[in-house]
Order: structure tokens, then sequence, then C-alpha cells
């Protein structure tokens, strides 16, 4: 097991009814901005309780926060922040709103250059609007890690950025507000949060036992609730668990001393700055071609998996059993309702060129645990995702 620190500050507050909670975590006398996306918080309700909640604050609102948030948009807000004085920042959806407002907390007090410079030369973040978050969407971890990932439209980029300033004072998880999720959006996050853990956990082996055991209870938890939320939108076990698993895989513990791949992620940013397709849907193309690229050099762990996760026989031939675990990890996509290749949203060969020209631009040479994931080895990725 590789050395690491492990730190996460942020208060989880998980169950219903826990926004009775909110007013107890914010400091008294706070200017609050409520951040939020689309409309779903204001038609189901969720924003007027907030704002009850929050009645002995002055509170003020900014909505339209993008599904893959944009600097654009989120610049906007840091001058409202800056005009209005604000000094707490609470999200209220998913991890799109809470990237956004992750960014937004650095950018506020970030005057000495272009807010940009944040993400594009990923500058040390000094100090950051402390923030909160209650969450509508479980599928990113954004509600207790310290990372974030922005698109800048004029560009077409789409780049992430991590401090340990952007961590989450707390987040309140109530599975009850994920009860009106449309189907997409359900699967999206299982298949995200799945990939989350692959990244962490399909690489190779450094005896992180406890890593290993606690990522493949992860990955059957989604395998076994993810079709269930599908069935039944108002089962709380079932969406709990869904919730909690999706937190779980990318707060920092399962990656703690152990390889981390994430070239999948790399790949994906630039399908959606490019083409605009679901981050999960991005994952979703991209994952499976990868694994079956990388076969070789992911072969110990891809075994492990293919045993662990998906129960294929222990003497099963080697490059059968790997191929085995890969086609049900992407059986097990197809099932939650996302597709797994370019012609199924429309897109084909075309879409190659702009893609790595894009990872070429942003300095992805050499992605992957190893660095082993070159811009040649993305073409034949992209190639065999068609």
């Amino acid at each position: 097991m590789k050395n690491f620190q492990f730190v996460n500050p942020t208060k989880i507050i998980f169950g219903q009814e826990q926004i009775e909670e909110l007013a107890g975590q914010i400091p008294s006398g706070s200017r609050v901005l409520v951040l939020y996306g689309g409309g779903s918080v204001q038609k189901s309700g969720l924003l007027d309780r907030v704002k009850e909640k929050l009645r002995a604050y002055t509170v003020g609102t900014f909505g339209g926060i993008e599904p893959n948030p944009t600097y654009e948009t989120l610049m906007k807000a840091v001058e409202v922040i800056r005009s209005e004085q604000y000094n707490f920042l609470l999200a209220v959806g998913g991890g799109s709103v809470i990237d956004g407002t992750k960014f937004i907390a650095a950018a506020v007090p970030h005057l000495e250059s272009d807010p940009w410079d944040i993400v594009k030369k990923q500058l040390a973040v000094q100090n950051a609007l402390p923030f909160g978050v209650i969450l509508t969407l479980p599928a990113t971890g954004s509600e207790m890690n310290n990372g974030a990932v922005i698109t800048r439209k004029e560009y077409k980029i789409k780049l992430p950025f991590m401090s340990p300033s952007v961590f989450p004072r707390f987040a309140i998880l109530d599975p009850v507000y994920t009860y009106t999720l449309p189907p997409k959006q359900i699967s999206n996050g299982v298949v995200d949060s799945f990939i989350h853990v692959m990244e962490q956990y399909l690489t190779y082996p450094v005896e992180g036992k406890l890593q290993d055991r606690f990522s493949e209870g992860l990955l059957l938890t989604l395998i076994e609730e993810g079709p269930k939320a599908l069935a039944e939108p108002k089962n709380y076990a079932v969406r709990a668990n869904l919730m909690w698993a999706a937190t779980l895989a990318l707060n920092g513990l399962i990656g703690s001393g152990v390889p981390q791949d994430w070239a999948t992620h790399m790949i994906g940013h630039e399908i959606t700055a490019l083409y605009g397709l679901d981050h999960a849907q991005t994952l979703a193309i991209v994952l499976p071609s990868l694994l079956d690229v990388m076969k070789e050099e992911k072969q110990e762990k891809l075994l492990q998996y293919g045993e662990r996760v998906w129960n294929l026989p222990h003497d099963m031939a080697a490059d059968e059993k790997a191929t085995a675990a890969i086609e049900r990890t992407r059986s097990f996509f197809q099932a939650m309702g996302v597709k797994t290749r370019f012609a199924e949203y429309g897109l084909g060969s075309e879409v190659i060129e702009p893609i790595l020209a894009n990872l070429r631009a942003n300095g992805m040479l050499k992605l992957g645990e190893k660095g082993l994931i070159t811009p040649d080895v993305v073409r034949t990725i992209l190639t065999n995702s068609l």
C-alpha cells in the first residue's frame, strides 16, 4: 500500500427531514446566497423550505447553473456576491451546482488575476468562502470532496481543479429529495458513481486490501440497487443506499494509498465539452473500450474484479475472464439505460481528431495510473468506441 494522508472535514447530515438541521450549521448573522440549477428545486418546494429554515438570515438566490457549470454563468454569481457582500454559500442541487459553488467560493476572493487561472493554471486557492450543500442528485460525490469540474464555453474546454479550501462545511443528504428525479438522471448517477469507483480500483494491485473490499462493496451495491431505483422510484432504502454509495465513491477514502487512473474522465470531459453529451454518457462510452485496450496492463485487477464483483469462475481462462468482466460492465450500463457507443448518440469517427486536439492542448499526453495512455492509445480507445 502506498503512503497517504486522508482528511475529510465535511460533516454529513444524513436522513429524512434532516433539513431541520440546516440553520444550526450556518454561523449566525451570515449573509447567505442560495445557488441552484434549473426549476426543479422551485417546483418541488425545496427552495421555499430552505428560505423558511433560513428566515433568521439575510438570504439571496442565484439560479441557472448548468448541468456542466460554465465559467461564464459562475462569474455572474461572483459579481453578485462581491456587490451584495454575501459571506456564506448554500448549494442546493446535484454535482454540477456543487462544483459551480466550489469555483464561485474560490473565485470571489481571487482578485489578483482572472479566476479562470484557478482552473487553467491550477493555482493554489489560499482561501474561499464557506459553503454548505443540500444534495438532490446522488452521482458525483462532490458533496464530500474538494474537487470540481468547470466548463469554459467560449473555448469548449472542461477542466478539473482541486483545493483543500473547497470542501463543503456540511452536506445534508435526504434520500426523499431524489424521488422525483427523472429516470435518466438516476441512470446517469449510478453509472457516474460506478465509474468513480472503477477509476480508483481497477488499476494494479498494491496490497490495499481494505480499499479493494470497500470498492467492491460499493460496486456490488450499485449493481444491486441501481435497477431497483428505476423500478421503485419511492423505495427509501434503495435511494438511501444509492445516495450514500455515490458519496463514498468519491470522498477520498477508497482512493487513499492506491494508484488511480482517471483517464476515462479526462477523455470524457472533452467529449462533453465538444459534443454536449451527459458526463455519465461519455464515461459509459469510454470505459469499456479503455479497459479492453489496457487489458494486459490491468489484467490482475480485471481478473479480481471479474471474480469478486461479477462472480466469474476462478478457473476460467484469464483472457476470457477479463473480456467477460468488461462485457458485464458494458451490459450493466446498458441495463441502466445508458448507451455505450458513439453511434448510439449519432456520432462517428469525426469526433476523434477534435478530442485528441483538446487533450493535447490541455497537456493530457500521458494519462492513466502509469501514464501509458498517450494520444495514440486514446485514438484506439475512441475508434473501438464507435
